[in-house]
């Protein structure tokens, strides 16, 4: 492990921490996080490119190709059907139990991520995913917010309960590889 290699898991160490202690609706925490390194990486990197290839979705072969290069990886998920309880109908429902009784009848468990899903929550993982990057942004670590990382992530059973998952693969080189991929 190089040197480079050993500080990028001590910021990913702090970007969990910084996604833990971001603001919560209510002051729930419904943040589930993973930090993926080695014999995982790859794994999470060959389900982002089969994935791809099953859907035919280019992008994913893409991110994939990146995560396999990266030094590791932030997961940050969502118990998203979770209700807050305050009846806002931002998931489109006239009811927090309306919205509960719609997500126990769903019979997709296939798609990218699992739906419906409370708004109040989604806006928690965005802030936790907006916390962890700004970390990993202070310490100078290259970084990209993946959405195929998180479906790749939900399709290998990690994270088992969170209906949305992002990740965030890590790299400390001496040029970007997010960029001008």
């Amino acid at each position: 492990m190089t040197e480079e290699t050993e500080a990028i898991r001590t910021v990913a160490g702090l970007m969990v921490l910084s996604a833990r202690t971001a603001p919560k609706a209510r002051g729930v925490d419904e943040i589930k996080t993973k930090i993926v390194t080695d014999i995982e990486l790859k794994k999470l990197a060959d389900e982002m490119v089969a994935f791809g290839e099953r859907k035919s979705v280019s992008f994913f072969i893409r991110d994939g190709s990146c995560m396999a290069m990266s030094d590791a990886c932030v997961l940050i998920g969502v118990r998203g059907a979770a209700a807050v309880g305050v009846n806002c109908q931002g998931c489109g429902f006239l009811s927090c139990q309306d919205f509960l009784d719609a997500y126990a009848r769903r019979d997709d468990t296939s798609t990218p991520f699992a739906g419906p899903n409370c708004i109040i929550r989604i806006a928690d993982l965005g802030i936790a995913v907006g916390s962890a990057v700004k970390t990993a942004q202070v310490h100078n670590v290259d970084n990209r917010i993946m959405y195929s990382a998180g479906v790749a992530a939900r399709s290998l059973g990690w994270l088992d309960d969170c209906t949305s998952v992002y990740g965030i693969p890590l790299k400390g080189s001496g040029k970007n590889i997010f960029f001008d991929r």
